[in-house]
């Protein structure tokens, strides 16, 4: 009896285990597969001498503009894309410098994507549109809604990082210490590979402390085998996994911008939320500080409560999660989305 259940707990060890990594291999083919299966289809487009890359869902409601973050595209809104595509009719674009959109280093700001993007949604969807943004693409959302109203119905703010992106203040923040100075570093360093650069040279690899030396190893093998391929690491979550597949296509150029400021010239933040008029979900997730006193995170609380006093009608959410709040917890993402368009329909 010992040994038939000493064997079933090994078994159930093994199969817990292989279901790690399998997850951790095939959630992207998975979760993309569903996104087909909803009718998505990926498009391109020119925008003003420019090519942009965007998928767009079946018509099932009012349009829903998303627009992703730093370093990822708009694959990473896949968990996410089925559900809503029920009830809303989805565009998702990647934005330049990502996925498979122009690299346009002179179009790496604030003002000048977001008038590319104004533009996309005058003359390819061509009706108002909700836009939720995440990370820097909430500040691109956030400057359509106050500079182009006519065009914006509502705006969904996901964790932007408002105030603590401006120099000097953005020097004390981990985008800076980490993504942005490996990136101006890149770029002056003579080197070729930003993926194989910045899991050497990157601050996010300390964060992994004993299993630094492995996943460096492990990461720089892929890559030397696989030099066109995103990198997959059997032992990596899928949050982790989904970085290095985001920077597979990214254009450390524009992580540049952010420790340069040269993305906000012409962006006041404050200003920019004060001239939202359109109905406002603004979304924070989890913040701390290390040891050194960097942010870790997009904003603390201190900044969310200045971004949420300056919109005159938002909708405020404190979640329990990571930066990555549609990725982490897609069911309560979705929630929020599907609610808003009850409110501004």
């Amino acid at each position: 009896m010992i040994i038939w259940i000493l064997g079933g707990a090994l078994t159930l060890a093994v199969l817990g285990i292989g279901g790690f990594i399998f997850n951790n291999m095939t959630y992207f083919e998975r979760d993309m597969a569903a996104v087909w299966r909803a009718g998505f289809v990926e498009k391109q487009v020119m925008i003003n001498g420019s090519l942009l890359n965007y998928a767009e869902g079946p018509n099932n409601g009012p349009v829903l503009l998303l627009i992703h973050g730093q370093a990822v595209d708009w694959k990473s809104y896949a968990k996410v894309l089925p559900k809503l595509s029920q009830q809303y009719h989805v565009f998702a674009v990647d934005c330049y410098g990502h996925g498979n959109s122009a690299r346009v280093p002179e179009k790496y700001s604030t003002v000048a994507m977001g008038t590319d993007i104004s533009i996309f949604i005058e003359k390819v969807i061509g009706e108002p549109v909700v836009v939720s943004g995440h990370s820097s693409g909430g500040l691109l959302a956030a400057w359509l809604a106050a500079n182009k109203p006519d065009l914006v119905q509502g705006v969904v703010l996901e964790d932007p990082p408002f105030f603590t992106s401006v120099l000097p203040r953005a020097e004390k923040s981990w985008n800076y210490v980490d993504l942005a100075t490996t990136a101006h570093n890149f770029l002056e360093s003579g080197e070729t590979d930003f993926v194989s650069y910045n899991i050497i040279h990157g601050k996010f690899i300390t964060l992994f402390k004993d299993l630094q030396p492995k996943l460096t190893a492990d990461v720089l093998e892929y890559r030397a085998k696989h030099p066109d391929d995103a990198v997959k690491i059997y032992y990596m979550p899928p949050i982790m996994n989904e970085i290095f597949r985001g920077l597979n296509t990214y254009d450390p150029r524009f992580g540049d911008t952010f420790y340069t400021d040269s993305w906000n010239t012409g962006f006041d933040h404050a200003e920019t939320l004060a001239n939202i008029q359109v109905p406002a979900v603004l979304i924070h997730t989890n913040w701390s500080y290390n040891a050194d006193g960097i942010l870790m995170a997009a904003m603390d609380d201190k900044d969310a409560e200045r971004a949420r006093s300056l919109i005159n009608d938002v909708q405020f959410f404190k979640v329990d999660s990571g930066h990555g709040f549609h990725f982490e917890k897609p069911a309560e993402f979705i929630q929020i989305l599907l609610d808003f368009k009850k409110q501004i329909h």
